[in-house]
């Protein structure tokens, strides 16, 4: 009950902010939130919103397999968001648009326009939902199973909670509900670090010796080019994977737009950019104090990366006091994610779906439709999933990300036209081709792609649109 408790006041605290910001309700402060955001409450939210509920539980247990090799990913998002910065904010800032795909309307054409803006719907939805499974079961398993609430009744109101304190203010309410849910977020992480340095008998020093001696400290991979943690995999692979990921997606490039200047976004970016290796660093060694403590306590470590710090911390191992603490990072972490993808979603349907931006009750009856739709996709996943949570989301990326990528890198890197009619038919033959190359190497090589089939997809895609380019050229010049 104390933890139902502690959720209920969380929720309590972001209706207030719901309140304080959107005393207007407009389209205007809905998707941009009239640009008149601090750039730096903006990147210290936007930390708390790119790590979600799924890095809150899933990075501490992937050192169980992969050790800390996931920090050359995350090396590889530093050069990721500077290319965002400094390539694609610019570009957008020159449309002046609610949404990033008009540049795509633009440059290749209506239905190009369409295409990417569909695939970012299925995207996003897909991921969000993902990600919010993971708040939603966790709560289940531990708080609400012994209430007898059933698992769709926690989705309808997790979900209808967020729908709640964003259905007026939108992203204007973001930006700062954000900002308190990474404060809330960071303050549980490192509670619960020191709380576990306590249980192991640690200073500091001594749990910095033991994080860097221990088996599992090794961060890079340079000798065996099959395995998908070879370091260039996994540093090419942060790159593309931030620029898709953020650069390309609404949601992510929502917030930064809401930023007043140009400059200033790109202030925001770099500097939320840069906070990813120390914050995912803090992740991974917590995860290996925790197989330490597991050492020492005689317990058995899970055979699922995602169930080990939920070992410990929900089921109330370590005491209360870290179960509230656990409980609030999750929830902040999920909240903060899943809150601006309903946003984002809803103004990608209205501006570009619908190209009705000004349409205030579209806009409100979409966000309760879509609110509607993210239950259900839950639920789905609820039902199929059955992989690491953390990797279910890369795969999804891959294969939905893939033609966004694709169709930016052509629009941004050529000059040449492409058939727009076309454009729906190779965005989803691209991965279609990446499933069956994938399964083809696996059988007969086997070699498994890893976040690297987010390339291959984005080059497929390139490619297509390119031939079908040539021949638009060769009708023309006869």
């Amino acid at each position: 009950m104390m933890i139902l408790f502690t959720v209920l006041i969380y929720f309590c605290c972001l209706l207030v902010f719901s309140r304080l910001t959107a005393r207007k309700s407009t389209n205007s402060i809905f998707f941009s939130a009239e640009r008149r955001s601090p750039w730096y409450m903006v990147a210290f939210g936007m930390v708390g919103a790119s790590i979600s509920g799924v890095t809150f539980v899933s990075v501490p247990g992937m050192m169980l397999k992969t050790d800390m090799t996931y920090l050359q990913m995350c090396v590889g998002f530093i050069f990721g968001y500077l290319a965002v910065a400094f390539l694609l904010l610019p570009v957008y800032y020159q449309l002046r648009k609610p949404t990033i795909y008009s540049y795509l309307q633009q440059r290749l054409g209506n239905r190009s326009y369409l295409t990417s803006a569909s695939f970012f719907l299925l995207s996003k939805m897909t991921g969000a939902a993902v990600r919010f499974y993971v708040v939603c079961i966790i709560l289940q398993r531990f708080v609400l199973d012994d209430l007898r609430i059933p698992f769709p009744v926690t989705v309808v109101i997790m979900v209808g909670l967020i729908w709640l304190y964003t259905h007026r203010g939108g992203i204007k309410t973001l930006v700062w509900t954000d900002t308190f849910q990474t404060t809330c977020m960071f303050a549980a992480l490192l509670l619960i670090i020191y709380n576990v340095m306590g249980e192991l008998g640690f200073t500091l020093p001594q749990a910095v010796h033991a994080i860097a001696t221990d088996t599992h400290s090794r961060v890079f991979v340079f000798d065996d080019w099959v395995s998908r943690q070879n370091f260039w995999k996994q540093f090419m692979s942060g790159i593309f994977v931030v620029i898709v990921m953020t650069g390309l997606d609404q949601d992510m490039m929502q917030k930064n737009l809401t930023c007043k200047t140009l400059r200033e976004a790109q202030k925001d970016m770099c500097t939320y950019g840069l906070a990813f290796v120390p914050a995912n660093l803090l992740f991974l060694s917590l995860g290996v104090l925790l197989t330490q403590l597991a050492a020492k306590q005689g317990v058995p470590l899970p055979a699922m990366g995602d169930e080990l710090l939920p070992m410990f911390a929900a089921a109330g191992r370590l005491g209360i006091t870290v179960t509230i603490l656990f409980t609030i990072g999750i929830v902040a972490a999920s909240f903060s994610s899943a809150d601006s993808a309903l946003t984002a979603l809803t103004t990608s349907f209205c501006v570009d779906i619908k190209n009705r931006a000004e349409d205030e009750q579209l806009r409100r009856r979409t966000h309760r439709v879509l609110a509607l739709v993210f239950v259900v996709f839950i639920l789905i996943f609820r039902a199929l999933n059955s992989t690491s949570v953390l990797d279910a989301i890369y795969v999804l990326c891959s294969y939905t990300y893939g033609p966004l990528l694709g169709l930016f890198a052509f629009g941004l890197l050529t000059r040449r036209p492409t058939n727009d009619r076309l454009v729906p038919y190779i965005a989803v033959l691209a991965p279609l081709l990446c499933f069956v190359v994938d399964t083809l190497c696996s059988r007969l090589l086997g070699y498994k792609f890893g976040y690297e089939l987010l390339m291959l997809n984005g080059f497929l895609t390139f490619v297509g649109l390119w031939i079908v380019g040539k021949a638009t050229l060769i009708r023309v010049r006869k």
